[in-house]
């Protein structure tokens, strides 16, 4: 039988001492700020989501962010249920903390999907991610298995979709966001416009890559944040490290939206990535890219398996061949990562930022009162 979702384990590890952040001693006080309902609810410390980023956020990736205390998601789009089962036992060996997998209907052969939904409940995975288009039957699926269900949306009738199909959590994805973007809203104001509507917890994802985001979320009244190009460009990360060298040296101006990395997705899906070769011989002409017209061309490979140009497929560490051609996706927060890091250490940069100026803010308004 699937195991229910656990809360926040027993015998979590004992607060670190006060460190010092923006010239002032960070206590176990300032980070209770960071703590929201949230946490509780999804059994993790920081509200920090690991975004489920399609062959980047493996077991090591997730057991990292899930060893700072933040909330682990194993982006499993179009996995094979060997490879779900091979990262689920590598991840629960690694760290006894909750997670979800991430899985994307929209992207999926429905008999694949079928069998890796079969395959996640089999293993008792406690939770799921899902993105794009709501499918109200892959959430009541699971659903009645006792699972938690955090859904992405990009708008506010997706939203209104998935709390109808009985979602615990939405994640409200600004047009800041790396990699595939459905709305076309800026990340604050959609969050802010998906909160007039429900009682659930909204998470902000969208160009969050440090404190001042995270504390600016919390202040606007949001139960948390989701991260993706923040934590790719980490140790963990399973993203080939050219791609996240390119994401290092990037500025916020070199990241572009375009529908040209449809193959594998729905025409019109738009992604977010770096400026290269392919984006720019489109010259003005970013959208209305019909997969069916693209050129099937293997530009790389990633074992047996050929990489083709215009296919979603970012460059993992696996990876051979043109990854300077494949989608490098990165989210408009780009400029704002200074170095490629432990995953741990980014989040606890974050969350000392974020306890930092939130414990400021309140000592203001305490002096104000």
């Amino acid at each position: 039988m699937p195991r229910a979702p656990r809360s926040h384990p027993p015998g979590a590890p004992p607060q670190p001492p006060p460190v010092r952040a923006r010239g002032r001693i960070v206590t176990p006080a300032d980070r209770a700020l960071l703590r929201t309902p949230l946490c509780d609810l999804l059994g993790c410390d920081l509200p920090i989501l690991l975004a489920g980023m399609g062959g980047v956020s493996r077991w090591e990736l997730a057991a990292a962010v899930a060893g700072a205390g933040g909330y682990p998601t194993l982006g499993m789009v179009r996995e094979s249920p060997d490879l779900i089962a091979a990262e689920v036992r590598a991840l629960r060996a690694a760290t006894d903390r909750p997670f979800a997998v991430n899985l994307i209907p929209a992207a999926t052969d429905p008999a694949l999907l079928e069998a890796q939904v079969a395959r996640c409940l089999d293993l008792g995975v406690g939770a799921f991610s899902f993105f794009w288009d709501v499918v109200p039957a892959v959430v009541e699926r699971v659903k009645a298995a006792g699972c938690l269900v955090l859904h992405q949306i990009g708008t506010q009738n997706a939203a209104r979709e998935a709390e109808a199909a009985g979602a615990d959590v939405l994640i409200a994805q600004g047009i800041e966001a790396g990699g595939h973007v459905h709305g076309r809203t800026a990340a604050f104001d959609f969050a802010q416009e998906v909160r007039s509507e429900t009682r659930l917890p909204v998470v902000i994802s969208g160009g969050i890559t440090d404190g001042t985001g995270l504390a600016a979320a919390l202040a606007l009244g949001a139960s948390g944040v989701q991260c993706g190009t923040a934590l790719l460009a980490t140790d963990e990360s399973f993203a080939h490290a050219y791609h996240k060298r390119r994401i290092v040296a990037a500025t916020g101006s070199d990241t572009v939206l375009t529908d040209v990395f449809v193959l594998n997705w729905p025409r019109g899906a738009a992604v977010r990535v770096l400026r290269n070769s392919v984006t720019a011989a489109l010259g003005d002409r970013l959208f209305d890219h019909d997969p069916e017209g693209l050129p099937r061309e293997a530009i790389a490979r990633d074992g047996d398996q050929p990489r083709l140009r215009f296919s979603t497929d970012s460059p993992l560490r696996t990876t051979e061949g043109d990854l300077e051609a494949m989608a490098l996706f990165a989210g408009k927060g780009a400029g704002r990562i200074p170095d490629i890091v432990p995953a741990g250490e980014r989040l606890s940069r974050m969350a000392e930022e974020a306890a930092s100026l939130l414990a400021q803010t309140a000592l203001r308004e305490g002096s104000m009162a």
